[in-house]
């Protein structure tokens, strides 16, 4: 099918563009940008004057709760809100149930996914049987199977000589290995970070240097192993300068942050909002600054949205007793735009946060908009001011810190291999 995309503000981080044009596209590829080619007879012309094209998103951490909690999202209802939010690449996280830990689990959500015919899924294959900690999984046959990486999501692993083991094993092969920097002994049974708001509202805490802790004992891990490691979900300011000191030192690490902790922090609990109840817990003031901050250098590699959709039942707990967790695939993108505006930084450099960067991360040929490359691609408007309401969210999951804030950007279409999957 011939799709042209016409004059748009097309902004491609990875090749450097960011200006007026027009993309056109067949056999699911992008064929040309600004001229059109040669005898360019479109089946479909989408009119895009004030509006952005850039490559279609990439989240590398959407739980779509499929298999075994189908009561809190469907795959149908998470890739319908993945293509609404301009998303057109994920990463889903093994903590399933079951887990990930099986080749047959990993080929039956990669088949569901493509019956979708939405948005590209890639499976993340758990690091040991069950995610008990106990066994390391085949990873060999996961990675046939589908999966582009090994972690252990939030379950904790609390044995460092089968942390080693993993790493050793796949740093053989190649594979990476993505791990939440949390030392699972200091954050048991934790819910909020260790200051004020936690005393004042009789919170268990997680303090800072749970995750500080744990990254000297991964950074120790990978350059005894030279695993590929990936570091899921930075929280605080310690960690930041740690992940920055060990870039500096030459090792070969990369890491995100989830879109919720760029822009809140432990005040925004309020008196008990379970919408606020994260993993990691939203931590301090400077804390959120300093993610900012890293962000916008570069130490901290992208944005992730963290979707985790939880049915209403859990969040209308109290606090400590409602599960974690907020849903975000629709929210990546203003809230990534939200970060950009407050910061000054140039829009291109906030949109490679969660296309080129991301892409480079899970090694996969996306993120960019470049003659010959896939035609994901995520069309939207800047300027359109919306409000975050449950009625306005595709995903099962209602659940964000976000509910009735105004924010800016929204996706009128979302292209996927060439095809319009979603308009508005």
């Amino acid at each position: 099918m011939k799709v042209e995309i016409r004059n748009a503000r097309v902004i491609d981080p990875r090749h450097g563009v960011d200006r007026k044009a027009s993309l056109f596209i067949a056999d699911g590829r992008i064929v040309a940008i600004g001229d059109a080619p040669d005898g360019w007879r479109p089946k479909r012309v989408l009119e895009a004057a004030g509006l952005i094209a850039c490559p279609g998103l990439i989240d590398v951490s959407a739980r779509l709760r499929e298999p075994g909690f189908e009561y809190k999202a469907t795959l149908e209802s998470e890739m319908l809100a993945a293509v609404a939010g301009g998303v057109t690449s994920l990463a889903c996280p093994p903590d399933t149930d079951p887990p990930l830990d099986e080749p047959g689990l990993v080929e039956m959500l990669k088949h569901r996914a493509r019956s979708l015919d939405r948005a590209h899924v890639y499976p993340i294959g758990a690091l040991t049987v069950g995610l008990k900690g106990g066994t390391i999984t085949e990873m060999g046959e996961l990675s046939e199977a589908g999966c582009i990486a090994f972690s252990h999501a939030d379950s904790p692993l609390e044995d460092t000589q089968i942390l080693l083991r993993a790493m050793q094993y796949a740093a053989t092969f190649g594979y990476p290995v993505w791990l939440r920097p949390q030392d699972a002994h200091l954050a048991r049974g934790g819910v909020a970070h260790d200051g004020e708001v936690a005393t004042r509202l009789g919170l268990a805490a997680v303090p800072p240097f749970a995750e500080t802790i744990a990254l000297d004992t991964i950074f120790a891990l990978a350059r005894a192993t030279g695993s590929r490691v990936h570091l899921a979900r930075l929280s605080t300011h310690e960690g930041v300068a740690r992940v920055r000191d060990a870039k500096r030192s030459g090792l070969a690490v990369t890491c995100d942050v989830a879109a919720n902790h760029v822009h809140l922090c432990d005040t925004d609990i309020g008196w008990f909002d379970a919408n606020c109840h994260l993993v990691p817990p939203l931590r301090s003031v400077r804390d959120r600054d300093a993610l900012r901050t890293g962000l916008a250098d570069g130490t901290i590699d992208l944005i992730c949205s963290d979707h985790t959709p939880v049915d209403d039942d859990a969040k209308q707990l109290p606090f400590a007793e409602s599960e974690a967790g907020a849903t975000g695939l629709e929210l990546l993108l203003p809230l990534t735009l939200k970060w950009a505006r407050e910061t000054k930084l140039p829009l291109a450099t906030a949109l490679s946060r969660i296309t080129a960067d991301p892409a480079r991360v899970l090694a996969i040929d996306a993120g960019h908009l470049g003659v010959g490359a896939p035609a994901d691609v995520c069309i939207f408007d800047p300027e359109a001011w919306w409000t975050v309401e449950r009625a306005s969210l595709k995903s099962q999951g209602k659940n964000t810190p976000f509910l009735g804030i105004e924010l800016a950007g929204k996706v009128r279409y979302t292209l996927v291999g060439g095809q319009v999957v979603y308009e508005a």
